[in-house]
């Protein structure tokens, strides 16, 4: 049985990588792959939980280290739970963020440390890394402003975070392109949805090819 691709999206608040990556599903089936679409954190009941735990907007108290702990929590039991079998079974796994979120978002934006966050991470993931990572690159401003206007979004937690905050996870992104160039394919997501669902489809048919 052929293995499948892991591929992951990732990006800062607003970017609109959730609303792509369901119309690249769409597409690659209508093609005749088979393709799993998953998010972080979540995809499966004890993610799930975890995630309404951590992006509860009543939890401002939470610990920086207590958060990325959970994330890592729950990023392992989606990765033996869901991601794994789905890969073994020879599926394209697309996942709305994975492991570059903690390191942005922890590792940097929270200050405690991109190599920090990641020694948490590696224990968690067992070295399964994504075949490709597709960065949603938008301002801040903009992704802000694209929040403020999508009236029927999810409000969690991070969305209550000031400019400054998201300032630093952009900021931490970049310094994570430049760790793993190789991996992460950066695209303009300033355009409408079908501008850059038709470049993300370009990257990841590539990959497919490869």
């Amino acid at each position: 049985m052929s293995k499948g691709r892991f591929i992951t999206v990732e990006g800062p608040e607003g970017a609109g990588k959730t609303t792509v990556v369901a119309e690249m599903k769409k597409q690659l089936e209508s093609e005749g792959f088979e393709v799993l679409l998953t998010r972080e954190p979540g995809g499966i009941d004890i993610a799930e939980k975890i995630r309404g735990i951590i992006l509860n907007p009543d939890h401002t108290t939470m610990d920086g280290r207590t958060e990325a702990l959970l994330y890592a929590a729950a990023r392992r039991q989606h990765l033996v739970e869901r991601v794994k079998p789905a890969l073994e079974a020879g599926k394209i796994v697309l996942c709305d963020r994975f492991i570059d979120s903690s390191l942005a978002y922890q590792g940097h934006a929270r200050g405690l440390g991109i190599d920090e966050v990641w020694k948490i991470n590696e224990f968690a993931i067992e070295s399964m890394m994504p075949d490709a990572t597709l960065y949603f690159d938008l301002s801040p401003e903009e992704g802000m402003k694209r929040i403020a206007a999508n009236k029927g979004r999810e409000v969690n937690r991070l969305d209550l975070e000031g400019m400054a905050f998201h300032e630093k996870v952009y900021e931490g992104y970049q310094l994570i392109k430049a760790r793993f160039p190789e991996r992460i394919k950066t695209l303009d997501a300033s355009g409408t949805v079908e501008a850059v669902t038709s470049d993300a489809l370009q990257i990841v048919r590539a990959i497919l090819e490869d």
